[in-house]
């Protein structure tokens, strides 16, 4: 088999969640041009559509599907709608997850946003729902099709550097003035991505159902100067990652290039986690 084989999804029908976030919209790209037929799936319905027609106008095989997945129900019905559209479920992206949502009064109570002693309870709560509660209903209901189709399928989690390090909350000072810190929550439910990835790749031993994690570090999204220059100060390689730099580790996770490969994190941090 040429090593070009190897990244070829042709047959094999993928669910991204999040699928129209940053990196979301660029993994249901990577995987339709890689020949597989997506699942858009994310709680904006209409902007998963938007994504979807995009990708069909394109010529490729793809379908929004609005869904909660933090209830049990809306992922059930997601599932069974891929399978009753494509037939069959071969990848799954845990890509959805929460942004940092910062306390909109911690201003005014004296204390930069994201401040660890006094987050709010409901959006530590919200986080958790979403980023591991969801995480775990959407594999969950995923991975039943895998089973039962030969106990074969390819599962990525995305993590995140934070996920592996504690925040330097330095990088979010401008003008010498503290603009915020970065929520207690994203450490804490990106480390738990890395706890529930290696507990289903061991739990999946003697299967062909892998499991992995893809941890990118700091994408650039129209972010301020200032914290541009304090993230890429923190890099090897000296600036933040393109929206596009995920796509080859994502189809090397999503592909039988990686078939010896499961319980593992592969990061693309820019070096970021190196020093």
């Amino acid at each position: 088999m040429k090593i070009q084989d190897k990244f070829d999804l042709k047959g094999r029908v993928a669910v991204v969640t999040g699928g129209v976030g940053l990196l979301g919209a660029e993994f249901c790209k990577t995987l339709v041009e890689a020949g597989a037929a997506v699942a858009v799936v994310d709680l904006n319905g209409d902007a998963a559509i938007k994504i979807a027609d995009g990708l069909t106008a394109d010529g490729y095989r793809a379908k929004a599907i609005q869904t909660d997945i933090t209830k049990p129900d809306s992922v059930k019905s997601m599932v069974a709608s891929v399978l009753s559209d494509f037939g069959r479920l071969d990848i799954l992206v845990n890509s959805a997850a929460l942004d940092p949502k910062f306390d909109p009064d911690a201003a005014s109570k004296g204390i930069a946003p994201g401040a660890f002693e006094d987050y709010p309870l409901a959006d530590w709560n919200a986080a958790m729902s979403v980023n591991l509660t969801g995480m775990f209903l959407v594999t969950q209901a995923c991975v039943r099709p895998m089973i039962e189709q030969g106990k074969k399928g390819s599962i990525i989690n995305i993590c995140s550097t934070y996920g592996l390090n504690g925040p330097d909350q330095r990088i979010y000072v401008k003008d010498g003035k503290r603009v915020a810190f970065k929520p207690v929550y994203y450490t804490v439910t990106k480390a738990g991505v890395l706890g529930f990835t290696k507990y289903l790749a061991a739990y999946y031993a003697g299967t062909e159902i892998r499991v992995n994690a893809l941890t990118p570090g700091g994408v650039f999204n129209d972010h301020e100067e200032y914290f541009v220059k304090n993230y890429s100060a923190k890099t090897i390689l000296g600036r933040m990652a393109k929206k596009d730099e995920m796509n080859g580790a994502l189809l090397f996770l999503a592909s039988d290039a990686s078939s010896y490969m499961t319980g593992n994190n592969v990061v693309v941090d820019g070096g970021w986690t190196a020093w």
